[in-house]
């Protein structure tokens, strides 16, 4: 767990572009506010995954999943979030997906380039071997 306090608070940078992205533009918040709406995310999220990992244990996991997650928020009575919170869920796992087909891509494209190479140096490989068996055989015509 967090030795201190602080350790526990969302970064910043994060909740000062969650700020600006949320008010309209030319609004301003004062540095106070910006804190206590940062210490009042951080309680959220630890309440939030309190109530998460009460359903985890329940179903005696020690892993949360994204329905523990769902069941915390109408446990703790938002579940106006639901609806917002499966729409972002479903736009993350598309996101993941192509990230996997995409690298999947590139370990194929990867491993093709590989085995051309690996096909390239076998054929250089015979070539050599070919131009030395001659003298192997001339050799034993002379004898």
């Amino acid at each position: 767990m967090a030795e201190r306090p602080e350790d526990l608070n969302l970064p910043n940078a994060v909740i000062t572009r969650i700020i600006k992205e949320a008010l309209p533009d030319g609004v301003n918040v004062s540095k106070e506010a910006r804190r206590a709406i940062s210490q009042a995310a951080s309680v959220f999220v630890l309440y939030a995954t309190s109530c998460a990992n009460n359903f985890a244990m329940k179903a005696k996991r020690k892993t949360l999943n994204a329905g523990d997650v769902m069941a915390a928020m109408e446990e703790m009575e938002f579940e106006r979030f639901l609806e917002p919170l499966k729409e972002a869920l479903e736009v993350y796992k598309k996101g993941q997906k192509g990230k996997k087909e995409v690298s999947e891509q590139k370990r194929k494209d990867k491993e093709k380039k590989q085995d051309s190479e690996n096909d390239r140096s076998r054929e250089e490989e015979e070539e050599e071997r070919m131009e030395e068996e001659p003298d192997v055989e001339e050799d034993e015509a002379e004898n």
